[in-house]
């Protein structure tokens, strides 16, 4: 059983998913660094100083000055900032994503076969294989036009 294990876990589709996942993962931290600190704040500057991951509608009495003083609170709350943040978070990794896979499947294309100057061809009368500067047959010693 031990054998086995080993041979499941060193199986090449079986590192190769472990890898990927710890490199998303890292990817991941990176594209979310992106949205909340490259992004967004232009964007939110744009719209007026908006705060995305601050904008939130309390369900119930009370009125907060942000998520977290309404979170430190207990109110229930619609959190749609944050979900926003989350909208273009995945837009951005489904744009990184098709630049990755598209410029992967441009290293992936098959060349052409590199064209070959054909050495041999058929006799006409026989059929048989001779060379292309042959004149005549060694097979049936017909002449060849």
């Amino acid at each position: 059983m031990l054998k086995e294990f080993r041979e499941f876990a060193l199986k090449g589709n079986a590192v190769d998913l472990a890898i990927g996942v710890i490199i998303g993962a890292a990817f991941g931290g990176i594209v979310t660094s992106l949205v909340n600190d490259v992004m967004m704040p232009p964007i939110g500057k744009v719209l007026g100083g908006v705060d995305f991951s601050n904008l939130f509608v309390v369900l119930g009495d009370g009125e907060y000055s942000s998520l977290k003083a309404a979170k430190d609170a207990g109110a229930a709350t619609i959190n749609y900032g944050v979900f926003l943040n989350n909208v273009i978070n995945f837009l951005i990794v489904a744009l990184v994503l098709f630049f990755v896979v598209r410029g992967m499947n441009a290293l992936k294309r098959e060349r052409p076969a590199p064209v070959v100057t054909p050495t041999e061809k058929p006799c006409p009368q026989c059929a048989m294989t001779i060379p292309m500067a042959a004149k005549r047959c060694p097979h049936c010693t017909s002449p060849l036009g």
